[in-house]
């Protein structure tokens, strides 16, 4: 087509194959729009154009993507919140018909397939080294293995005895976000061969870590979890060993040094006296880790 049209959070580019939608920067724009940045959207990604009456006199023009297209739109699992729906252009009322035509438009190239599920990825995930503190760890991705580090003020005694945790991406199957905006939100890997994948709470589970009050937000946790998903989706054919089972190379600490636990100590000792760990949690925490002596 090779028009430009632009709403009030985002401007779309329309190109031969693909828009490339284009996510603009500002206090009041949704942070996962800034963290994106921008992000091209093949055509044959799409199942669907529909224009919608929006809020305020807005109306909203939404593609939609094909299940399984999009390694974001898969993550989030239907729970983002419709004003971060990337998807979404909103454009004053008075643009209806300009909505309107653009849908035509886009109508016409869909792809033959548009309404079944997409075999593979068809739209880029943000591309690693990626990082973001939950409220637990520290959990990082740098496109072949993801890694967890566990802050001994918030992982539970169940994650410090296994230890941190380096996850390759060949021995995962998939992931699992909950949204950091609903209650008890976590990022589990889902393990290839494991007996019950993603069974038992989040907080105690080696293979998860779980989001706080300003741990794990939304535009941090989510381009993550698309990042290591469409790493997993990519590696799965080669997943298997000659007889078809799978390879499993998990690596992990099993025990602390005591000189750690020592240094850890201490150092809650500090926090402690500086007013920051209330004496019930001073307790708590140094219980837990003289446990591991």
């Amino acid at each position: 087509m090779g028009d430009v049209l632009a709403g009030f959070h985002a401007v779309w580019e329309f190109d031969t194959d693909s828009v490339l939608i284009r996510f603009e920067r500002g206090i009041r724009r949704p942070k996962l729009f800034q963290a994106l940045g921008e992000r091209r959207i093949p055509y044959e990604a799409l199942s669907s154009v529909e224009v919608t009456e929006g809020r305020r006199g807005t109306v909203v023009l939404h593609a939609v993507p094909r299940h399984g297209a999009d390694p974001l739109m898969e993550a989030a699992n239907g729970q983002l919140k419709e004003d971060a729906d990337p998807y979404r252009l909103v454009l004053p009322a008075d643009r209806e018909m300009l909505a309107e035509y653009y849908a035509d438009e886009l109508r016409t190239v869909l792809g033959p397939d548009a309404k079944e599920p997409a075999a593979r990825h068809l739209v880029a995930a943000p591309e690693p080294p990626l990082h973001f503190k939950a409220y637990d760890g520290k959990a990082s991705f740098d496109g072949r293995a993801v890694a967890f580090r566990w802050f001994w003020t918030g992982a539970s005694s169940a994650k410090w005895k296994c230890g941190d945790q380096t996850f390759p991406v060949g021995e995962l199957a998939g992931i699992e976000w909950r949204s950091p905006e609903i209650l008890n939100g976590y990022l589990r890997l889902l393990e290839r061969g494991a007996h019950e994948p993603g069974a038992g709470e989040a907080d105690q589970d080696p293979a998860a870590v779980v989001f706080g009050l300003g741990y794990g937000p939304v535009h941090e946790s989510l381009p993550f979890a698309a990042s290591v998903l469409q790493a997993v989706r990519a590696a799965e054919p080669a997943q298997e060993t000659a007889d078809g089972a799978p390879v499993r190379h998990r690596t992990g600490e099993t025990r602390r040094d005591p000189a750690d636990i020592a240094d850890r100590i201490r150092h809650l000792g500090e926090l402690h006296g500086a007013g920051l760990l209330t004496d019930d949690e001073f307790s708590t925490k140094k219980a837990e880790l003289l446990a591991e002596l």
